[in-house]
């Protein structure tokens, strides 16, 4: 252990120990040249004497010197003083992504997708300088007490400088790709994997794989499918599911190619959380790895030798000592307690309550609260259904109310004209309250409005708005972006001086998913490069949910097909002796799918049962009962044998049937043959006959 007030490299300061990893220890410190805190770390004693432990220790600094962005801890520093081996980073006040999951227990999918943009930029900052992290994991993400992500611990990455980069699965084995756990090549898809096991523990506070040892965790990453998050929790977002579903492809190819498309769908995501818009590339090969048992006793063996370092290995950098510091005054995190966005501190093995004493009384508090609630309603709905509320405290129009409330667009950059249309089409109305010199929008502009975009107001409410009455400042034109794919027009922007360009998402008929509609301001609007830009990117055609009209009757289930924007096609009807006439059988399209508007969608419709079969009444008479059998049996009718005993002449001749010959009658029916039973003799007499 270094002794606190030692000066490395004539400037740093080490003030104390904060954290422990498993090569080197962390101190806060103090650069003298620059005047400001920092954090060191020193490569332990038991370790610096071995080169291998000091070429790693060095490639961690080499790797993560070259990365300086918000979304990384920077390193400022390396060197070697009196035998130790130190690194100087920026010291961040804060917890770690894993520490905010187990004291919330799952985050929100807004939360989630807010917290994971962060993580992605700061990672694609790294693979844009060939560096691949293999360590990602939430341990190894801080969130700052402002709210800003931070990736660290670059301390198995290496610069790739070629396809035949091979090594070890080094990582925490609960977020390791497949390839890194058979040992084999990594790449940005290894941290692609790695990221998406992070979003899964974050919407349902669980890693998809778990076991005994490494070993059998990562025989798991290499064999079985990942259940599904929304088996764990159904209400995350379908969009968010299959973004992760795609991360953790055991096949890399079928994952995102680079941590920018994820970022786009990710954002896409926040806008249009049950969209389909994500695309898993299909594969001919079975998506299970097959392993030998030669090389799963390899991976045994690799694991082995590692299992010494598993201790170090889970918790490098978010070691709960790392922060003891801020442990002192636990109050001045208790902002994050309340913060949607992000959490307060919580520590590896405590409970919510630990981290926060004050936490218990709140949820006292908020318990009889809500025990109160829960009371007022169930006797108010006893009390209205009894007639004792009948028509009082206006209860009854809140539902009503609410339903007729809209949510007020944002027409921050607009024109009058456009923003009055915009506030019209939503039954709103408009009030220029003001008109004031604006830094950011040009003369005619609205550069304020005065009630939150976003937030639902009855209608008809007037939205009161400031217009700008000039611009101040160094003009810039906005270029016009139109038909740009998303990142063109990003730079575009960029390149044009504007610093803050955003995205908004629409559906277009005319414009191809991905690129751009248009822009507010609009192109060839004058702003300064503080405006912000908004980017308005089409969702291509708007899709339309297919109903499930299965069972439905057959004209209530074309109207409701054409209802969803859609078009009837092919309907053929069918007999089915289980399934009532006029009743949908199947549709072309299954029901729930989201397709383009005007998706023809075919349907069968169930006749009922088949009729019999309709056949004509052989011509039985005039020949023997035996020989009209023949006929009957041969076109599928039955016969029914009566006898006339008026009738002389020859026995067992039929003289008539009914139905008569000729008739159509069903398949199977029976056809009653009328046969002579009395014959007539030589000498005049007649016979009776024993038929």
């Amino acid at each position: 252990m270094v002794k606190n007030g030692i000066i490395l490299g004539k400037r740093y300061e080490v003030i104390s120990k904060i954290g422990a990893g498993g090569m080197a220890d962390v101190y806060k410190g103090k650069d003298h040249m620059l005047n400001r805190y920092v954090a060191i770390k020193v490569l332990k004693k038991e370790f610096k004497e071995d080169e291998n432990f000091v070429r790693k220790f060095r490639s961690e600094a080499q790797a993560a010197a070259g990365l300086i962005h918000p979304n990384v801890v920077n390193v400022y520093d390396v060197g070697e003083d009196r035998g130790l081996y130190y690194m100087v980073m920026e010291l961040v006040e804060g917890i770690t992504l894993k520490e905010y999951i187990d004291k919330k227990g799952r985050l929100s999918h807004k939360e989630t997708i807010s917290i994971a943009i962060q993580m992605c930029t700061g990672i694609g900052v790294a693979h844009a300088a060939n560096i691949i992290h293999r360590d990602i994991k939430p341990q190894n993400i801080i969130i700052s007490k402002d709210g800003k992500v931070k990736v660290t611990d670059f301390g198995i990455a290496k610069a790739t400088t070629s396809n035949t980069i091979s090594s070890n699965a080094m990582g925490s084995v609960h977020y390791t790709s497949p390839e890194q756990a058979r040992g084999g090549f990594s790449d940005q898809k290894s941290d692609i994997y790695s990221i998406g096991i992070t979003l899964y523990e974050m919407v349902t506070g669980q890693v998809p794989f778990d076991g005994d040892s490494t070993v059998s965790v990562a025989i798991k990453h290499l064999q079985e499918e990942i259940t599904p998050p929304s088996e764990i929790v159904p209400d995350i977002p379908y969009s968010l599911e299959q973004i992760i579903l795609k991360c953790t492809q055991k096949n890399g190819e079928r994952r995102y190619r680079n941590t920018g498309e994820l970022i786009q769908d990710l954002k896409r995501s926040l806008v249009d959380p049950d969209g389909d818009f994500v695309v898993i590339p299909p594969l001919g090969n079975a998506d299970t790895v097959i392993i030998t048992d030669e090389e799963l006793d390899d991976i045994r063996s690799s694991y082995d030798d590692e299992e010494e370092f598993d201790e170090y290995d889970e918790d490098e950098y978010g070691d709960e000592e790392e922060f003891d510091e801020y442990d002192e005054d636990d109050d001045e995190y208790d902002e994050y307690d309340d913060d949607e966005e992000y959490g307060g501190k919580g520590k590896k093995g405590k409970s919510s309550d630990d981290v926060n004493p004050r936490m218990k009384k709140v949820m006292k508090i908020l318990t009889i609260v809500v025990a109160i609630i829960i009371v007022f309603i169930l006797v108010f709905a006893i009390g209205k259904a009894a007639g004792i509320f009948k028509g009082g405290f206006g209860i009854d129009t809140v539902d009503t109310d609410e339903k007729t409330k809209v949510k007020v667009p944002n027409v921050v950059g607009m024109t009058e004209d456009e923003a009055k249309k915009t506030l019209n089409k939503k039954g709103l109305g408009f009030k220029v309250v003001a008109r004031e010199e604006s830094k950011k929008y040009e003369e005619g502009t609205v550069s304020k409005q005065k009630t939150e975009a976003g937030k639902r107001v009855a209608k008809n409410t007037t939205i009161q708005v400031v217009v700008s009455s000039g611009l101040v400042g160094d003009e810039i034109t906005v270029p016009n972006v139109s038909n740009m794919s998303e990142s063109e027009a990003q730079k575009a922007l960029e390149d044009a001086g504007f610093e803050k360009i955003t995205s908004d998402f629409a559906y277009s008929d005319s414009v191809a998913e991905g690129d751009v509609i248009g822009t507010t301001p609009a192109a060839n609007a004058r702003a300064t490069k503080d405006t912000e830009i908004v980017m308005k990117v089409s969702k291509g055609s708007e899709k339309k949910t297919v109903p499930n009209v299965v069972g439905q009757q057959d004209g209530d289930a074309q109207n409701a097909i054409t209802a969803a924007g859609l078009t009837v096609g092919t309907v053929t009807y069918e007999y089915y002796d289980d399934v009532p006439k006029g009743q949908v059988v199947s549709q072309t399209v299954a029901g729930g799918k989201k397709v383009a508007p005007g998706t023809s969608v075919g349907l069968t419709i169930s006749s009922g049962p088949k009729p019999p079969e309709k056949v004509s009444v052989p011509p039985v008479t005039g020949i023997s009962i035996e020989e009209a059998r023949a006929l009957l049996d041969g076109v599928g009718l039955k016969a029914d044998i009566k006898y006339d005993s008026e009738t002389v002449g020859t026995v067992g001749q039929v003289i008539k049937c009914n139905p008569g010959v000729g008739t159509q009658v069903d398949e199977g029916s029976t056809v009653t043959l009328i046969v002579i039973s009395k014959s007539s003799q030589p000498d005049g007499g007649e016979t009776e006959s024993t038929q």
